[in-house]
């Protein structure tokens, strides 16, 4: 779950310039100077709202900061602010490049490298700000707001009075969101009625029962286990009085003038189709491309390669097909086959990915289930990251809509665990990296390495299943010795390791090609300006050919453009990047040592990580030269 950050303020540059020049003049290693300006950057970044802060840290002023007045901060609707954002992002490029590259160490020349490449980019986006889009039926703020505060963690009875402060800044953040589509209308790029009506639809299901709100079951389930210090019944009784005044006064009439602000700019927009429709969308669509993926191959290249590996998926599922005809229709048995709780599943996990990953050891966790009003709007689950300063806890939600067989639901919590993204932040956090890298990452490593590990999952699910059938059959051999019977019907073929592997395989490949086609259709709509008829052609080709459910991806991917990118695309390039490694050491390529670099690495864009990879997985292993520019893109 990400949070929105602000790029800093005028007057931290100015400190900065005066501070480098001062200790330069007064001898500290370049390394210390390093680590003072990204200190001063995470300090600044950290501080842009109260929910950024909140999230990031557990105690501020165990790391010096000092807290603002509460608030959820304000959503920039002018172009002089987008040009100063410009500037300033240019000026950092500009103080980083300043920086003897080759006097850093190799943890500071990685975070100089992604810092250069996130200025950089940030800078490109110019005019374009404007085709930003704050809301949105399922990625929108006024979606993931109530998630947020939801989840708001009370650590001390300050925190729980800041939560309280927050609920009455919502009305001046939706004014500024509201400000924001207006200045859209006039640039021409305001979101089509289609889109407008399902968040207006989102916005009215939050708030339609005001007396039974679920923030309201939330707040006195966590005053209930607060412990710092334990408060009384009378306490508790006061507060969740108090809070429910606040959501019926504040909370409630913010939505409900965000409803009403939207429906009187109803029929402003003037396109229903992609970026590509929009001036100077196509731009805007690559600067989304290499921010939320990490990033910086053409487009043109980024549809061979995910073509390629369509025809790939595609004639593995054939063969699979034809050596076993009965995979497709027992695949249905496979699916539900895992007969285990979520907290099982995750139990498991760690053994089952022992062979390929790292060991993990002393990890803690925990699993909640999503609140029952929260499991239509929800993804079948979700992972919290835990503050910089705590390192926990990590929370894992779960969905029990049902939504889900036990076999993705399986992938999913690899995706969320082991080896997904608690994995991947508890392995980066126990490397000491710099704070700012908390803050400034690369959703494309991030998304990528969870869909990457899932291919893993399936694996392991295979072997999973068929030791669950085979310990259940041998239940019932035991069992039968009083009654003379065995009932094993149902498992003979999971109990065959060879069966449920190619079964497994064959769903995996299903959820590839699923991506795969999502993502060439992104590109599609946004940057080749496919419109609906094209897109229900191009699915007709792949056996998708109910029309409601052709209108609903395409609708989809309109309003979430990149989305599916992040995942796959980040995905495809941990698959080449593997690749490439295991070219270049032949028989002396390790798997764990390959998992463990890209670990201890951390979430960069795939540039930062194909370097810092090519050091470690090449025979004949040369430092770059001193003085070098270290990311050959911005030379």
């Amino acid at each position: 779950m990400s949070i929105p950050k602000k790029i800093l303020t005028l007057c931290l540059v100015f400190f900065l310039g005066i501070g480098m020049g001062y200790v330069s003049e007064h001898g500290l290693s370049e390394n210390s100077r390093f680590e003072s300006f990204t200190e001063n950057l995470f300090r600044a970044e950290v501080s842009a709202n109260t929910l950024t802060l909140h999230y990031a840290l557990a105690d501020p002023a165990s790391q010096g900061i000092k807290k603002s007045a509460v608030s959820l901060g304000t959503v920039s609707s002018d172009a002089a602010s987008a040009e100063e954002t410009a500037r300033l992002c240019q000026n950092y490029e500009k103080q980083l490049k300043n920086f003897h590259y080759s006097r850093l160490s190799k943890d500071n020349q990685l975070t100089l490298d992604m810092l250069l490449l996130y200025f950089h980019t940030r800078a490109s986006l110019g005019k374009n700000y404007i085709l930003d889009e704050p809301l949105g039926p399922s990625l929108g703020i006024q979606a993931q707001l109530p998630v947020l505060l939801a989840e708001y963690a009370f650590y001390t009875k300050e925190d729980i009075s800041d939560y309280l402060k927050l609920l009455g800044t919502i009305k001046p953040y939706f004014q500024s969101i509201l400000d924001f589509e207006k200045e859209k209308i006039s640039s021409g790029c305001f979101m089509s009625n289609t889109t407008l009506d399902r968040i207006l639809k989102q916005c009215s299901s939050f708030i339609q029962n005001p007396d039974s709100n679920y923030m309201d079951d939330i707040f006195a389930q966590k005053l209930k286990t607060f412990s710092n210090p334990k408060l009384s019944q009378k306490d508790q009784e006061e507060l969740c009085t108090y809070h429910h005044k606040l959501i019926i006064q504040q909370v409630i009439p913010a939505y409900q003038e965000l409803v009403s602000g939207l429906k009187t700019l109803r029929g402003s927009g003037k396109n229903s189709r992609g970026l590509a429709y929009f001036e100077g969308g196509r731009a805007y669509y690559l600067y989304l491309l290499q921010s939320q993926t990490g990033t910086y191959v053409p487009v043109k290249k980024i549809e061979q390669r995910l073509s390629a590996q369509l025809l790939k998926d595609y004639e593995e599922i054939q063969t699979l097909l034809k050596s076993d005809p009965s995979l497709a229709s027992s695949l249905s048995q496979y699916s539900t086959a895992i007969t285990l709780t979520p907290s099982q599943m995750l139990e498991k996990l760690p053994s089952l990915m022992a062979g390929d990953f790292p060991e993990l050891k002393n990890t803690t966790y925990e699993l909640r289930s999503v609140h029952e009003s929260m499991k239509s709007f929800l993804s079948p689950a979700f992972y919290l990251t835990p503050p910089v300063d705590t390192g926990s806890p990590n929370v894992i939600y779960i969905n029990n809509s049902g939504r889900s067989t036990s076999l993705e639901l399986f992938g999913t919590l690899a995706h969320e665990g082991f080896p997904g993204h608690l994995y991947q932040t508890v392995s980066f956090s126990r490397s000491k990296p710099a704070n700012i890298r908390y803050l400034i990452t690369s959703s494309g490593y991030v998304e990528g390495w969870a869909t990457y590990v899932e291919s893993y999952a399936y694996q392991y699910a295979a072997s999973l299943m068929t030791n669950l059938s085979r310990n259940s059959a041998s239940s019932d051999f035991h069992d039968s010795d009083t009654s003379g019977t065995s009932d094993t019907s149902g498992r003979s073929s999971i109990s065959n390791m060879s069966s449920a592997s190619n079964a497994t395989r064959l769903a995996w490949l299903n959820r590839s090609m699923n991506l795969c086609i999502y993502s060439l259709i992104d590109i599609g709509i946004h940057y080749r300006g496919w419109e609906q008829a094209r897109v229900a052609a191009f699915l007709k080709a792949f056996g998708i050919t109910n029309a409601s459910a052709a209108s609903e991806i395409y609708q989809y991917i309109v309003e979430t453009p990149g989305n599916y990118l992040k995942y796959y695309w980040g995905y495809l390039n941990f698959l080449d990047l593997k690749k490439s490694c295991q070219n270049s050491m032949g028989a002396d390529f390790d798997l764990k040592k390959f998992h463990r670099k890209i670990m201890e690495i951390g979430p960069v864009q795939f540039p930062v990580l194909e370097k810092y990879l090519k050091q470690e997985f090449t025979p004949s292993k040369k430092e770059l030269p001193a003085g070098s520019s270290p990311c050959l893109i911005l030379a």
